[in-house]
């Protein structure tokens, strides 16, 4: 039975670390909505973290962070479980949306939007339209009206992903680098990787996500075409995820000069709430006129539309691998889906003859018990890993639903990719002009330089 909540004033809080905490940069816990159902105990046990426990006063006072501590002072990796677990709003993501209408009425700013491939089947759902539904060329106009001076597509970035990436895991397979190799893209992963399993820092890409790059590319190649400095530029990352607001954080994603390279992040939950804001609904969302992206991030794969879903990431990198050393294959459908306990294993023969044993797991929790058992992934060459479950289309910024509307998020995505003429990430056209005009080539100098990232052990020290 639920109890009743109590108020600030109450006695019962005293010595509580804090009433409401901000401290993280993800997520943001208000005592007093508090109703002591434990369900972000419950979702931060399935996630691996226990980051949650009942408190040690009993019954008279709300679960609170192990040992009454700060959230941002625990080992939370910011997935946002506990958001979508949470019925009462006692635990959400923490809301930047203010941020970004500072940024749209400084009319000395030009505001650039950037959205997850996720976010194409989620906003719908926050208009009240059909799971899967894919409105992207409605969002963007809706966007535009908003104030956003530009509209690119960070699916473009999930093909220049795996264009580093999967050039990364030829060479290590071909000088005998590190296995396995861990995938990059999720950033509740790289926060469970620097603070609980610091060993592993070597097996990861050193790839930073499709936000990273969309933002440092933006930030630089693009900012020189405008003529303008990058400080001039205010990137506004729309994402399913509340850990990307950790991301934009570290130290190693700014410009020389200093400055984010990913000013905001919004989740999908927050676009929705704008979009409320600005008066829309389902009937004045579907209709509004079709927008397509800006041309600079405009044009994306069907591979980078899949990064929305467990085993996305690794099937877009196993399409590209497979076809630049000579083979051929489109849907490798072996790595999609749940899969036994959240795990799917599969054999890969390359173009040239290489077998690669690979893995696809989804959510942290079953990460650490796939770890654990596998003595840290031996015998494996390329893992993907999503913090949350069922990947990115189940991610703490989304709206909350069961295990059947995620899977139709994830199926409008495959959908999606199907019907499209370019379903490998190295027959983009714009990929291939960026290295063209720009980049030079995968894993290049300049590559290296905006394309990649390094980790720091993070882990707690006696």
């Amino acid at each position: 039975m639920l109890k009743a909540s109590i108020t600030t004033s109450s006695p019962l809080f005293r010595g509580f670390a804090m009433m409401k905490d901000d401290s993280s940069l993800s997520i943001y816990r208000d005592y007093t909505k508090c109703i002591y159902c434990d369900a972000c105990v419950s979702a931060c046990e399935d996630q691996g973290m226990e980051i949650y426990e009942e408190s040690d006063a009993g019954e008279s006072l709300p679960p609170q962070v192990a040992g009454n501590i700060a959230i941002a002072d625990s080992l939370c990796i910011g997935c946002g479980q506990c958001t979508i677990a949470c019925p009462v709003g006692c635990l959400t993501e923490k809301d930047d949306t203010q941020k970004v209408k500072d940024a749209i009425a400084d009319k000395t700013k030009i505001v650039v939007g950037m959205t997850a491939p996720t976010v194409r089947v989620g906003v719908s759902e926050t208009m009240g339209l059909e799971p899967g539904a894919e409105t992207a060329p409605k969002l963007i106009t809706a966007l535009k009206k908003l104030g956003f001076d530009y509209v690119f597509d960070v699916t473009s970035a999930a093909d220049l992903t795996i264009m580093e990436e999967g050039s990364e895991l030829l060479e290590r397979v071909k000088t005998g680098g590190k296995f396995p190799m861990f995938t990059s893209c999720c950033p509740g992963w790289i926060n469970l990787v620097e603070t609980c399993y610091p060993e592993l820092i070597p097996n990861l890409s050193s790839c930073r996500s499709p936000q990273a790059m969309s933002a440092a590319l933006i930030k630089s190649y693009f900012a020189q075409k405008l003529g303008k400095n990058p400080a001039d530029i205010i990137v506004v990352s729309l994402m399913p995820c509340t850990a990307k607001k950790m991301e934009i954080a570290r130290p190693q994603l700014k410009t020389e000069e200093g400055v984010p390279e990913t000013d905001v992040v919004i989740t999908v939950r927050e676009i929705g709430r704008m979009l409320k804001e600005a008066g829309y609904d389902a009937d004045s969302y579907t209709a509004l006129a079709d927008t397509p992206y800006d041309e600079f991030l405009g044009v994306s794969s069907g591979a980078g539309l899949i990064f929305g879903s467990t085993g996305g990431v690794m099937e877009a990198a196993l399409r590209t691998a497979v076809t630049l050393t000579g083979g051929d294959g489109t849907d490798f459908v072996a790595v999609r889906g749940d899969g036994e306990d959240g795990v799917k294993t599969y054999d890969v023969t390359l173009g040239d003859g290489t077998e690669l044993h690979v893995a696809a797991i989804h959510g942290s929790g079953r990460a650490r018990e796939w770890l654990e058992s596998t003595n840290n992934g031996e015998g494996f060459h390329f893992v993907e890993v999503m913090a949350c479950p069922h990947g990115c289309v189940g991610g703490g910024g989304m709206v909350p639903a069961d295990d059947d509307v995620i899977l139709q998020r994830a199926a409008g995505l495959y959908s999606f990719d199907a019907g499209q003429t370019i379903r490998k990430s190295h027959e983009n056209p714009i990929i291939q002009q960026l290295y063209k005009d720009f980049l030079g080539e995968p894993l290049g100098h300049l590559s290296h330089k905006l394309l990649h990232t390094h980790y720091s052990d993070r882990s707690p020290k006696e």
